[in-house]
């Protein structure tokens, strides 16, 4: 957990007054408290995290329950309008920016986004229903995906379509 918190620090410039930083610290202890054994000990801790994840909710805008799965150096660029559900996987080094939506489709309809390494999803875009981004795409701003995006790829418009398609290089694909 602190070697995660470290780099969540990092990838936030050192800056512990970006929201990015407080949202990470919390989600990362919400993933941590489940790894504590006996339950009663777990108790008081998933408590905390229920007080922490709401006052950082109110605080930053931005909803990053534990149950996501989150890889390494997420970053939050921008403050508020983030919701993620928990259902949806994030791959490394993503970029964030205020008004995104990843989430289900349809509520009580099953299937959250994928999320590859090197994304970068543009201010209020929405992502929607069990939609695979592949690594190093780009998401463009106000962007409604609701169809997979290929590695490499742009996708822009309401409903997102892709505009132009690269591959990415060896060394970005490692």
């Amino acid at each position: 957990m602190f070697e995660n918190l470290r780099e969540d620090f990092n990838t936030h410039q050192r800056d512990p007054w970006r929201q990015g930083v407080w949202v990470m610290a919390v989600y990362r202890f919400g993933r941590w408290r489940y790894k504590i054994r006996p339950a009663f000990l777990r108790r008081p801790l998933s408590l905390l995290y229920k007080f922490l994840k709401i006052g950082v909710q109110i605080a930053a805008g931005i909803d990053l329950p534990c149950e996501t799965q989150v890889g390494r150096r997420l970053r939050i660029e921008h403050f508020g309008g983030i919701v993620i559900s928990g259902d949806t996987v994030i791959g490394d080094d993503v970029t964030l920016r205020h008004g995104v939506t990843l989430g289900l489709r349809r509520t009580g309809v099953a299937g959250a986004p994928v999320i590859g390494d090197r994304v970068d999803i543009g201010a209020g875009a929405k992502i929607l229903g069990p939609v695979r981004i592949g690594a190093g795409a780009v998401i463009g701003a106000n962007a409604v995906v609701l169809c997979d995006v290929p590695a490499g790829a742009l996708a822009v418009g309401v409903p997102a379509r892709i505009k132009k398609h690269r591959h990415p290089t060896l060394q970005e694909a490692a």
